[in-house]
């Protein structure tokens, strides 16, 4: 999937099956309808976690990568936005990801459903949105790779029965 395809269409539609897990941000960026591309508010370079649960709960945490250690209050105040996340849960609706957010960052977005244009391609999730920034509609391109497990699998624990004797029936004593 090249930047192209990705800031103007959805590549194929998502099966539900295949969104449960955890994805990790691989690039977030603008693009205006003058198909100009600008990085998101998080950056050029933002960090990212999407999980998605098959019963239907999400939660998404962003973050700048470029962030300054945090000062006064004052100073921070006046800063970009650093941070980002809300959780709440999701559902599929066609090639739309609806996120219905009930704990956010943000209070104003508590309650709100969220509207992302959704595509998946190997490894890769695109979502797509709209959102008005400065007067004018910009859309939001974000995309996901799937997480890798943290660590190996641990083998399954061998099971055992303990025999008349006291020992494992596994295992002899001479």
């Amino acid at each position: 999937m090249t930047g192209a395809d990705t800031a103007t269409r959805p590549a194929t539609p998502v099966p539900v099956e295949r969104l449960a897990g955890v994805w990790h941000l691989v690039s977030y960026f603008d693009v205006d309808d003058e198909g100009r591309r600008s990085p998101g508010p998080l950056g050029a370079a933002p960090a990212g976690v999407l999980v998605y649960t098959a019963d239907g709960h999400m939660s998404v945490s962003m973050m700048r990568t470029d962030r300054r250690p945090a000062g006064p209050a004052s100073a921070v105040a006046g800063r970009d936005e650093a941070f980002m996340g809300y959780a709440g849960s999701w559902r599929l609706v066609g090639d739309e990801i609806r996120h219905t957010v009930l704990v956010s960052a943000h209070p104003h977005m508590v309650g709100t459903e969220l509207v992302r244009e959704a595509a998946l391609e190997d490894d890769l999730l695109v979502l797509h949105g709209t959102s008005l920034i400065s007067g004018r509609a910009q859309r939001r391109v974000l995309t996901w790779r799937r997480a890798a497990p943290p660590h190996p699998p641990a083998p399954p624990a061998r099971a055992t029965t303990t025999g008349a004797t006291g020992t494992s029936e596994g295992s002899r004593s001479t």
